[in-house]
């Protein structure tokens, strides 16, 4: 893999319509890309129209990355992951969506597990407390923590992905998770 400079002069290519600078993130980025596609998935083929999917995404958005938000990589991560998780979603919307039946055909009432309002409620407004904890965390805490629990990746891989020593992004995992936690408690 490239380094992140490299890519983000890359995407800054392919932004302006260059084949050339696209086909170099494609080869730096397509093999880990796919990891995590077939890490979510667990199915090659999809994975691959998941993987597709997302380089075709970063041909026509290639333009709206910025590098203040965060890393190339990273950003191309939340792409996969994002239409990896569509896939996930839409697959369990298509078999909810199927009635049970009985050997005789007949239909089976089964309970709705669906969440109340209120859940919903309390769930989404967790999710924008714990998403503001996080946009006020510094970079290097916040992709960290990105990497590690909604990526899934170990402390060493996100050491190698950022490029940084081991112990460092333990650190910031570590101080990161504190910061959250006392962001979150503080927002209560």
């Amino acid at each position: 893999m490239t380094d992140s400079a490299q890519l983000q002069r890359d995407l800054a290519r392919v932004a302006l319509g260059d084949r050339a600078a696209f086909a170099r993130v494609y080869q730096a980025t397509s093999a880990h890309l796919f990891g995590v596609a077939l890490r979510i998935l667990n199915r090659r083929d999809v994975a691959e129209d998941v993987l597709q999917e997302a380089f075709v995404s970063v041909w026509h958005h290639a333009g709206s990355y910025q590098a203040a938000s965060g890393q190339p990589m990273t950003w191309m991560i939340s792409m996969v992951r994002n239409k990896a998780l569509d896939v996930v979603r839409s697959a369990a919307v298509r078999h909810e969506t199927e009635m049970p039946v009985t050997a005789e055909g007949e239909a089976i009432d089964i309970e709705d597990a669906r969440p109340s309002p209120l859940q919903l409620l309390t769930q989404a407004t967790d999710a924008l407390a714990i998403r503001g904890c996080m946009e006020a965390l510094d970079a290097s805490h916040r992709q960290c923590l990105a990497l590690a629990y909604c990526q899934g990746m170990s402390h060493c891989e996100v050491a190698a992905h950022m490029r940084a020593p081991l112990g460092s992004v333990k650190a910031w995992v570590r101080r990161g998770l504190e910061r959250l936690k006392k962001c979150m408690e503080n927002g209560q």
